[in-house]
């Protein structure tokens, strides 16, 4: 085999709670994952020469080492003295820096094809220890469905499917560094801490309603101090009939639960009049098999 494409799947984080920061600089958290039908594509193709060179979708994304997924083959090729090089390309189709774990997700992508393309053999577990090493968001990644997400993001239990849903997803033209966020959020006297156990349990009944109260985000109150706009977004979603509305990851995109597709659609034309980059998708089982 000497070429694969892969979808790369959006993420949103129906819970996200921080739990403090670790003597390493990382900070512990426990989240609930959930993939989107939304998704990158990806096709990388094995090479005589040596090197990484990636084609993107998107000009003025970095196709250098600064690109995870550049990043990613490399880890790859050194850890196991693979031959040649990599040709890869990307048609880019979720927001950049937006939180729904769009790099981390093309690194996934890339991971997982350098293991079928190198009939490397390695289980899921042995590519999710080496996609902690490019990213905390990588091994769910690479997982995907729905999924409980401790320590750094390392430690992963699959939960049932979410019940399913409208998403609708709306990203300002701001952005927001997660860097920056999570020192701010050092300082907070007293941080919001979602319900995070309930989400577990409101998953495993199947049941959408009673989800809904553990939907949150530690890290919304620092992001939206930063960027009053994602509340303004929140109050039109909730307006529009969303049954939640939330930030996630560490922001800035906003996304709304919507049992009714035409409410999902009629919220999106409103927010669109007002910030472009808002679309609907839905919530999504499993990651497409041999990812």
């Amino acid at each position: 085999m000497m070429e694969l494409q892969k979808k790369a799947y959006a993420k949103i984080n129906l819970s996200l709670d921080v739990l403090g920061k670790r003597p390493d600089g990382y900070h512990e958290v426990r989240m609930i994952m959930q993939q989107l039908e939304l998704s990158d594509r990806i096709r990388v193709e094995r090479t005589e020469k040596p090197g990484f060179r990636l084609v993107s979708s998107v000009p003025g994304l970095p196709t250098d080492e600064k690109n995870l997924m550049v990043r990613a083959a490399r880890l790859m090729f050194e850890k196991f003295s693979l031959p040649g090089g990599l040709d890869m390309e990307l048609e880019k189709n979720i927001p950049v820096a937006a939180g729904l774990a769009g790099g981390s997700s093309d690194a996934a992508a890339v991971i997982c094809s350098v293991n079928e393309l190198f009939g490397l053999g390695l289980s899921l577990g042995k590519l999710q220890e080496i996609g902690v090493l490019i990213g905390a968001d990588v091994p769910y990644c690479i997982l995907g469905g729905t999924a409980l997400s401790e320590g750094i993001g390392e430690r992963l239990t699959v939960l049932p499917p979410c019940p399913p849903c409208e998403v609708l997803l709306c990203k300002p033209p701001f952005g927001a560094s997660t860097a920056e966020i999570y020192k701010a959020f050092d300082s907070l006297p007293s941080p919001f801490h979602p319900q995070v156990d309930a989400g577990v349990s409101a998953l495993r009944k199947r049941n959408l309603r009673d989800l809904l109260p553990a939907v949150g985000n530690s890290l919304e109150e620092v992001t939206a101090g930063k960027l009053p706009v994602i509340p303004e977004i929140e109050k039109i979603m909730l307006e529009e009939g969303a049954l939640v509305a939330c930030m996630s990851g560490s922001g800035p995109t906003v996304f709304g639960l919507y049992e009714d597709e035409k409410a999902a659609g009629k919220a999106g034309e409103r927010l669109k009049s007002l910030w472009p980059d808002c679309f609907t998708a839905v919530t999504s089982p499993r990651q497409e098999s041999g990812f």
